[in-house]
């Protein structure tokens, strides 16, 4: 159900519910206005194509996401895979990426993945957030510190070439970034200026000292970009044929994975936050248009920003209301103020990126995790963190699950027990039970507990096998045919194999796989007390129906 359809039927649209809405979505709006800059920025495109992107995304997820609440619009969290796309194919080829994205990103939602996408383990996903971060706070200190132009594609050279020309540092530009840094943290520091977003406070001051002085060696939105231009351009498509599109496929998929897993964690947040329940595949379907439509403005990939969501509930944002009020926020700064942004110094925004790096970081998180968490979950997040920072993110997302499936598996096989089973009288010398034996299997019967499996078949030296199959909720077709094949091994040597205990979808497996009808006739029986008074009866190796 989309956000707009969900608000209607809950009564939000009414007018009642209209100034809590405006007034959140004036707040948002405003605490957007730097970070759309700064994360285009630093994504390798000009400023004023963040504030496209925030403006078209922020109307179309408030309307067609799956969240009543949720704020898109481009976030830190993209830095990284959009500035190597502009490194290697340019804006235009970004702006393609971005909207094959979106197709991609629909297409997730109307196949109903959206589940699918939440079951990414947290290790992984603190590990690459917490990479992003310390390429996002490395990436930034050019800016900062006044540096000169970073030479190098791999991180570890950027940030060699970064350390050795530390002492060529700017006295102005990293004064400035200092300060900035101090009044983006100051809301935070005194009771009093709460309500004052802190990348504003750092914006307005420092964009003002900068007109009054006109520092020549700082580098601002002007000198870099030239002039903001007022409103929105007119929609057109980015240019490039086939030839373009097919070396994107990879780059595309990159940016939907990490626009979905973004996006639910948004929502998720924002439902803890508000008391709400989003709709995910909405969420995917809301989020993919907004990527196929923002490109065609200009603008670059969005995704549900978690700090700008959290802003809107906290400040009484109930609605998709609030998320169109942001938007046409930013078209009034577009019409109104882009003359003034020319003196925003590059210095103040990096010093919110560096912010933004921080949170999203997660430091604590990342810490305890490390030090509590069975090791093998903090081995994975240490290797999804080093990869994503020296390696490639979606390398190191998918090194990340990969590995954390495998130890899912382990684990899983692990749990699952082939044991034997006392039976009455089986220890009498002589007694009809004496060559009789039984097995149980407790948990999943699937690929990786063959081993086990046949391991507890060769271990019994009977006539008469019983293998209870009562504490088996499923199975799969690798450890159903070991099954037949250790069957089939008992019954070649003269021995005899009851199956008892499967539920109706397990019988109905072993009935698919050919088992039943290749066991003897009364070896298939419902509990073990018929299959122990099974095994006393003569028994035919002709196929039971």
């Amino acid at each position: 159900m989309f956000a707009a359809r969900d608000a209607w039927k809950a009564g939000l649209w009414a007018p009642r519910h209209w100034a809590g809405n405006i007034v959140a979505g004036v707040i948002v709006g405003v605490v957007a206005l730097p970070l759309a800059m700064a994360f285009a920025i630093a994504s390798g495109v000009k400023p004023e194509q963040g504030l496209y992107t925030a403006i078209v995304a922020g109307v179309v997820v408030s309307l067609f996401g799956g969240s009543r609440v949720q704020i898109a619009g481009p976030t830190g969290a993209f830095i990284v895979i959009l500035s190597g796309i502009v490194a290697e194919h340019g804006v235009v080829g970004l702006q393609l990426a971005t909207l094959m994205a979106g197709l991609m990103l629909c297409a997730f939602g109307l196949a109903r993945l959206g589940g699918v996408i939440r079951y990414i383990p947290l290790p992984v996903i603190l590990g690459f957030t917490a990479g992003i971060g310390i390429i996002i706070w490395v990436g930034q200190w050019q800016a900062f510190f006044g540096l000169p132009p970073v030479p190098g594609h791999f991180f570890h050279e950027k940030l060699w070439f970064l350390l050795m020309n530390l002492p060529r540092l700017d006295p102005v530009t990293t004064a400035v970034g200092l300060g900035s840094l101090a009044l983006v943290l100051l809301p935070r520091w005194v009771p009093t200026l709460r309500w004052v977003p802190g990348p504003l406070l750092a914006l307005i001051v420092a964009t003002a000292l900068q007109g009054l002085l006109q520092f020549p060696q700082l580098a601002t939105i002007g000198s870099t970009f030239g002039d903001l231009p007022r409103g929105l351009p007119l929609p057109h498509w980015p240019g490039g044929g086939l030839d373009r599109i097919l070396p994107l496929i990879g780059p595309a998929f990159a940016i939907a994975l990490l626009g979905a897993i973004e996006s639910l964690l948004s929502a998720v947040v924002a439902d803890s936050m508000a008391g709400t329940r989003h709709d995910s595949n909405a969420e995917l379907f809301g989020q993919g248009l907004a990527n196929v439509i923002a490109p065609l403005f200009g603008g670059i990939a969005a995704t549900g920003a978690i700090a700008r969501t959290a802003t809107n509930i906290r400040s009484g944002g109930t609605a998709p209301l609030a998320g169109v009020v942001h938007a046409l926020v930013l078209v009034l700064v577009l019409l109104a103020f882009a003359p003034l942004a020319r003196n925003i110094p590059l210095a103040t925004l990096a010093s919110i990126l560096f912010v933004v790096a921080w949170n999203m970081s997660e430091t604590h998180r990342v810490v305890r995790l490390i030090r509590h968490a069975p090791r093998a979950d903090a081995v994975i997040l240490c290797l999804t963190l080093l990869l994503t920072v020296f390696a490639d993110l979606v390398v190191a997302v998918n090194i990340g699950i990969v590995l954390s499936i495998l130890h899912f598996l382990h684990r899983m096989a692990s749990s699952v027990d082939v044991a034997p089973m006392a039976l009455p009288g089986a220890a009498l010398p002589g007694g009809p039970e004496s060559r009789m034996r039984a097995l149980q299997v407790r948990g999943p019967l699937f690929f990786a507990a063959v081993e086990s499996l046949r391991a507890a078949f060769r271990s019994q030296d009977a006539d008469v096998l019983i293998l209870s199959l009562d504490r088996v909720p499923f199975a799969d077709a690798t450890a159903l045919q070991a099954l037949d094949d250790e069957i089939a091994a008992v019954r070649a040597r003269g021995g005899r194999v009851i199956l008892c205990g499967a539920d109706a979808r397990i019988r109905g497996k072993l009935n698919r796989m050919g088992i039943l009808s290749r066991l003897g006739a009364g070896d298939f029986q419902p509990d073990l007390a018929a299959a122990l008074d099974a095994a006393g009866r003569p028994h035919s190796n002709a196929a039971s129906s």
